[in-house]
């Protein structure tokens, strides 16, 4: 009898300043399949993107699995993009409190 491979989908919250992508993934995908998924959506090629869990502050490893990684279910990962002078941005998240005002 085959035994199956159950996939265990997970999901990641990526965050750029405003904007949260809601990103579908297996925990045995890499960071470079998380960042080919992220390509369309940022318009930004793979090697201009920097993935970060922001729970450990770690810099995720493109050539690693999200489970080597410890990149578990509802894990937040912030996105940063290469400037023009090849240094990638800060992290940066904005809080609701950030762009809410009640006047």
């Amino acid at each position: 009898m085959k035994s199956l491979r159950v996939l265990q989908a997970i999901y990641i919250r990526v965050k750029r300043h405003k904007i949260t992508y809601f990103i579908q993934c297996d925990p045995t995908e890499s960071t470079l399949d998380i960042k080919q998924k992220l390509q369309e959506l940022v318009d930004q090629p793979t090697n201009n993107q920097r993935l970060t869990l922001v729970s450990t502050n770690e810099i995720l490893d493109d050539s690693k699995t999200l489970a080597e990684q410890k990149v578990e279910n509802d894990a937040i990962v912030a996105l940063t993009l290469k400037k023009d002078d090849n240094e990638f941005e800060e992290v940066y998240i904005a809080r609701v409190e950030d762009f809410t005002s009640f006047s």
